[in-house]
């Protein structure tokens, strides 16, 4: 008798293992309704099987079905307290939803009881960033190149980490080292780009951006790079062009409206650039474009017209009513 409820044990064991496997090959196939399926299959037999409700954990999260997701992860640390596949599953959620607090105190849990993974560490310093948490953040990226001094993901974080602090010449040295590892990728080109943009070295930042655009001669934060540093030049007849790329694009921009019409009438083509000008403001109000204007009216003598511009763009920037610009055009 105690043979016989043996041998059915060790079927029943053998035949939820190959679930369990062909749940998670459908998963990695991107196969996610057949995988829960599969992974339901098991749970009918045993529910508190920790491989079927981590599969079904990660299965809604492939679906953005967090909610699910969450209750999956936490049924299965309900009777495995330190299952590490469903702390991390849970982790990502929380991370996916924005809530770095909750994703944070997860990764540390799991470094307590698992160690210094790195991605981790590298998860944690990206949630500390996100929360603001210059400190952490930071110690948590550098703890990372303690293991691999050439992390691709510590590289850019703290890159961006020292960006959002406006420490550009300390941004510029991480993103430099991640270039060396990844010449062509193309979001770290114009992450340096920008630096150069904040720190107003134009000239270095042309170059990167053309470096970028070789790469996707279409990306819209390459070409804005790369007129606003011909712009910062005051090379207008270059951001001319580029600005007017960027217009084919997106023609709705309102940002690029302005600064096209500022491009033409840096160069004298002011009926142009009244055009532009207006165009931007059908949109929405742009101050900018308003000033522009003014510049306009008062380049061709219209003074009156100018000051009372100049006048009601004051009024607006002190919050008054939009009323107050008396504009006919």
């Amino acid at each position: 008798m105690d043979k016989n409820i043996t041998n059915n044990q060790e079927n029943e064991n053998d035949e939820l293992s190959q679930f369990s496997k062909e749940g998670y090959d459908l998963l990695k196939k991107n196969n996610y309704e057949e995988a829960k399926k599969m992974f339901q299959k098991i749970l009918i037999i045993d529910p508190k099987n920790h491989y079927a409700l981590v599969g079904m954990g990660d299965t809604a999260k492939k679906l953005k079905d967090f909610d699910n997701a969450i209750f999956y992860y936490e049924q299965c640390l309900t009777y495995h307290h330190e299952n590490k596949y469903a702390l991390i599953g849970l982790a990502d959620v929380y991370r996916e939803l924005q809530d770095y607090s909750q994703s944070i105190q997860l990764w540390e849990h799991f470094i307590v009881h698992y160690g210094a993974d790195i991605t981790v560490l590298t998860r944690l310093a990206d949630s500390y960033r996100k929360l603001g948490d210059y400190d952490n953040s930071k110690k948590f990226y550098l703890k990372v190149f303690e293991e691999d001094p050439n992390n691709t993901y510590a590289l850019t974080g703290l890159g961006y980490l020292y960006f959002d602090h406006k420490k550009y010449d300390q941004a510029l040295e991480y993103w430099n080292r991640m270039l060396e590892i990844e010449p062509s990728n193309l979001r770290i080109l114009t992450a340096i780009g920008n630096c150069h943009r904040k720190k107003k070295t134009f000239e270095q930042g042309l170059e990167v951006f053309k470096k970028a655009i070789e790469i996707a001669p279409n990306n819209f934060y390459a070409l804005y790079g790369l007129a606003d540093c011909y712009r910062g030049l005051a090379i207008h007849e270059e951001s001319l062009i580029v600005w007017k790329r960027l217009l084919e694009i997106n023609p709705r921009n309102k940002v690029i409206l302005t600064r096209y019409a500022d491009a033409l009438r840096n160069v004298g083509r002011m009926d142009e650039a009244e055009q532009h000008y207006l165009k931007a403001l059908d949109i929405d109000f742009d101050y900018y474009a308003i000033i522009g204007l003014a510049y306009i009216n008062k380049s061709k003598g219209n003074l009156e017209k100018a000051i009372d511009i100049f006048r009601g763009a004051s009024s607006l920037a002190t919050g008054d009513a939009l009323s107050c610009l008396h504009l006919e055009f």
